[in-house]
């Protein structure tokens, strides 16, 4: 079974449709792509998956159930990993305490909550000295780094990331996209937005948007 389901979405900002009669299952183990150019609507299809915004018709499935009926809270925080385009991290803090910080507010239960972010930053390829800096002192990788590790924080089925490939250099890139790969070969569902060719060969598959007098196609 499809871990979202996208079921006849439709989507307006102030009566200007910006996607129209969607529907798309997504799963768990893979990894996909939305493409498409400026204006398609991809940040907006990604926003509704993660109950930012809510669609003008149609319904959300997480897991067989619509997300309307999920407390967006508890969605967001449990169930939902999101990786922003501009990180969103808190500069001020260490990586360390950014990913501390991400499984407080979500509620995460563990015995070592500063063990547990430390594995996961491990994990993203950043070692004990870089987690112990303040955000601000780390290179744009490096925080792409530590914005995936805050995602996993609490363990979610689903990864959304909105172009987090797109001020990396290529090297930088090949590294980040082996990190979402390894999450959708251990089972997540990851889903990227990217005007990157590259990015998008990658992925199990591709979702493409078109303006919305064509239809969006795989």
């Amino acid at each position: 079974m499809s871990v979202l389901s996208l079921q006849n979405i439709s989507f307006s900002y102030d009566k200007v449709p910006v996607l129209k009669d969607i529907s798309y299952d997504f799963e768990k183990g893979k990894m996909y792509c939305i493409i498409g150019k400026s204006g398609a609507g991809k940040t907006t299809l990604l926003s509704l998956l993660s109950g930012l915004a809510k669609p003008s018709d149609g319904d959300i499935l997480y897991e067989g159930k619509s997300i309307a009926k999920i407390d967006k809270y508890v969605f967001r925080s449990k169930y939902i990993g999101v990786v922003f385009q501009s990180f969103n991290l808190i500069t001020k803090y260490t990586a360390l305490e950014n990913v501390v910080l991400s499984m407080d507010v979500a509620g995460y239960k563990t015995k070592n909550k500063n063990q547990r972010a430390m594995e996961l930053l491990k994990s993203v390829g950043l070692d004990e000295s870089e987690a112990k800096r303040r955000v601000l002192k780390l290179s744009g990788g490096q925080q792409q780094r530590v914005a995936i590790a805050r995602a996993l924080s609490y363990d979610p089925d689903v990864i959304l990331a909105d172009e987090p490939t797109g001020n990396l250099d290529r090297d930088t890139q090949k590294e980040i996209m082996e990190i979402f790969r390894s999450l959708a070969d251990q089972g997540k569902c990851v889903i990227l937005v990217s005007h990157s060719p590259e990015v998008a060969q990658m992925c199990d598959e591709k979702y493409e948007l078109v303006k919305i007098n064509s239809k969006a196609k795989k």
